[in-house]
């Protein structure tokens, strides 16, 4: 599976998305089902699925089954499957995983949409076309669907739904991750996307689809969401305590991986829009509408800060040295916070640089807010507490615009045009790993 870079694609970034040439494309989608000793369901879960493509999805398809080490007879109904079915291929993995098996599948697979679903089909079929058409339409990189968004009907015990609401609470507020549903075992992704993404994900068991959407979601690309009806299967084979404790070891390992800026999510990026003008837009400022969204937010909780500071200060020392400390640490923590939040430099290249540069900035501010309260006490000998912190905001709000111009400018200039991306090699996978039938 390759990819070829347009003229104008940044090196290492994505190119544009686009509608699939269907005329060209023999398979379309490849769905794999990852089963683990499955020989009770995994036929009638085929014959059904293979049926249900056939009579409602107008092109192409795969249907492969990738066994998971099985030690029952799940080996043989699967090779039964691929003689007797044209559509259907058997895959056979001597390693355990269903992360594993996903990317290993998807990496060798040549159709440009992937999709994976559990063997007991407990999503209705009917979702399964509004899942991948974002995709072969070129609107949106990935597609997953969701138990808890609305529009959903869900047939579940009370233990899966409060373990399952709880998990994506967590992934809300430790990773900050929009999707609403992480665990749902239906998802696609375009083939283009999964030759770059796969290589960056490391879990090989059930935390692969929450990894997998974290660092999509966190590199920009668009995750389509369908609400869907699912109907839980009371035979699951999923150890629920296992899995949790795995899955939150897997979100301590990405949270970090991202907050010290250790993945190169930068080569997942997508040029802006699918009409080339917006390619060739010269002189317009690229994602200021989400800096401002973020410089303000950082600005509010930094101001919140260091009138925090001041006051505490304030109490043992005088206005002028209360001011100067307050902005100085204050000023550390925006930069910092600017740094990571609204202007997305991760890693620790060049921060020592940037909070020197953002002293500079700071200084800029000191001079405005020192000048302020100097001129206060001209003009009024002993002014209230009141009456100074009111100066100081009016001061500081003067000196958050400029902070912002030169941080845009200056301590953070736009480094889309960076010549230092490279794209990383795509990894080798272990064939004695893995068997394929053949005709």
């Amino acid at each position: 599976m390759t990819t070829t870079q347009p003229p104008g694609t940044p090196l290492g970034s994505l190119p544009p998305r686009e509608h699939l040439r269907l005329g060209q494309i023999a398979t379309v989608l490849d769905v794999v089902i990852p089963v683990y000793n499955e020989e009770r369901d995994l036929e009638p879960c085929v014959r059904r699925l293979r049926e249900h493509l056939a009579r409602t999805f107008p092109y192409g398809f795969r249907i492969t089954i990738a066994d998971n080490a099985s030690t029952d007879r799940t080996p043989e109904v699967a090779a039964r499957l691929d003689d007797a079915l044209e559509e259907v291929t058997a895959v056979r993995l001597e390693r355990k995983g269903r992360g594993r098996a996903l990317r290993t599948v998807w990496s060798l697979s040549e159709a440009p949409v992937l999709a994976y679903m559990d063997v007991d089909l407990s999503t209705d079929l009917n979702a399964l076309l509004p899942l991948v058409a974002p995709l072969i339409s070129g609107h949106s990189d990935l597609a997953i669907g969701s138990r808890l968004s609305r529009g959903a009907r869900v047939v579940r015990g009370p233990k899966r739904e409060f373990i399952s609401r709880m998990y994506n609470l967590i992934l809300r507020g430790s990773l900050a991750a929009r999707f609403s549903d992480a665990q749902c075992g239906f998802k696609a992704i375009r083939g283009e996307v999964a030759e770059r993404l796969l290589p960056m994900v490391e879990d090989t068991g059930w935390f692969f689809d929450t990894e997998l959407l974290v660092l999509a979601e966190r590199a920009g690309l668009r995750i389509h969401e369908v609400p869907v009806d699912w109907v839980d299967d009371p035979h699951s084979t999923v150890q629920l305590v296992r899995t949790a404790t795995d899955d939150l070891k897997g979100v301590w390992r990405v949270g970090r991986a991202l907050g010290t800026g250790a993945l190169p999510l930068d080569r997942l990026a997508r040029p802006f829009g699918d009409d080339p003008r917006d390619r060739e837009l010269s002189g317009v400022p690229g994602g200021l509408a989400r800096q401002l969204v973020g410089f303000c937010a950082v600005g509010g909780l930094s101001t919140l800060l260091y009138l925090g500071l001041y006051s505490l200060f304030r109490l043992g020392a005088g206005a002028q040295l209360a001011n100067a400390a307050a902005l100085l640490l204050s000023a550390v923590a925006n930069t910092a916070a600017n740094r990571r939040l609204t202007f997305g430099v991760r890693g620790r290249d060049r921060a020592v640089r940037h909070q020197a540069q953002g002293l500079v900035v700071f200084a800029i501010g000191l001079v405005l807010t020192s000048g302020s309260l100097a001129a206060l006490d001209a003009a009024s000998g002993t002014p209230s507490h009141g009456t100074e912190l009111a100066v100081l905001v009016s001061a500081n709000l003067a000196a958050t615009v400029l902070r912002f111009l030169l941080f845009r400018a200056w301590v953070f200039p736009d480094r889309a045009g960076r010549d230092d991306l490279v794209t990383p090699p795509h990894p080798s996978h272990d064939r004695n790993d893995l068997t394929r039938s053949t005709r």
